[in-house]
């Protein structure tokens, strides 16, 4: 995500996967408080199935809740509303259906994980040092994985926690990519975490 982790101030990851949402504040190389929750992109699409079910009676398989992810999924108001035609099974009549869902829709059906991931990132913060809050606080929080894409995961993050959220540049990549940065500036890192260790003794 182009942060540069060795320097003394603090920096807060929000890594939204498939499986896990993994929450870091990292400083001179090395993680100071991390959460990991298992709610990410994966418990978006079953929320979703399970909406579709709860509330239309219709049944749809996971590749098309994902689908209506990445097309109409929102957790935000969006300033012009979106929908899409989904076709699944009615659970009455056993026979195919097509449907419209709205934009709107879907924030209702993702309100239960967003709230979850909402809660963790406090977690993180209210177990951050003052210091390294101040800095989060001016640098903001940085996004990264797929399912930071869902239209205004960003702006509710920055609502929730009254601070500027971004979204990583190559947000899919960004966990591969400074994976390996990290191992070619191996040695900087392990020199600026021994360091700090001495100077907390």
């Amino acid at each position: 995500a182009g942060i540069d982790i060795s320097k003394a101030c603090g920096s807060m990851i929000v890594d939204i996967g498939g499986g896990t949402t993994d929450i870091a504040v990292i400083s001179l190389g090395g993680i100071v408080v991390s959460t990991s929750i298992k709610v990410a992109g994966d418990k978006f699409d079953e929320a979703i199935v399970r909406y579709m079910r709860k509330k239309h009676n219709i049944m749809v398989g996971e590749r098309t809740a994902e689908e209506m992810k990445i097309n109409i999924g929102t957790v935000y108001p969006r300033v012009q509303e979106v929908a899409m035609d989904v076709r699944g099974r009615n659970l009455i009549s056993g026979l195919p259906k097509t449907i419209t869902v709205t934009s709107t829709e879907m924030m209702e059906a993702l309100e239960e994980p967003m709230q979850a991931i909402i809660e963790a990132v406090h977690s993180v913060l209210e177990r951050t040092p003052p210091e390294l809050a101040a800095d989060i606080s001016d640098r903001g929080i940085v996004l990264t994985g797929g399912g930071s894409l869902v239209y205004g995961l960003d702006k509710l993050l920055q609502e929730k926690t009254g601070i500027n959220v971004v979204i990583a540049d190559d947000a899919i990549s960004a966990v591969a990519l400074g994976t390996g940065e990290a191992l070619n500036n191996i040695e900087s890192i392990e020199k600026s975490a021994a360091m700090e260790g001495r100077q907390r003794r």
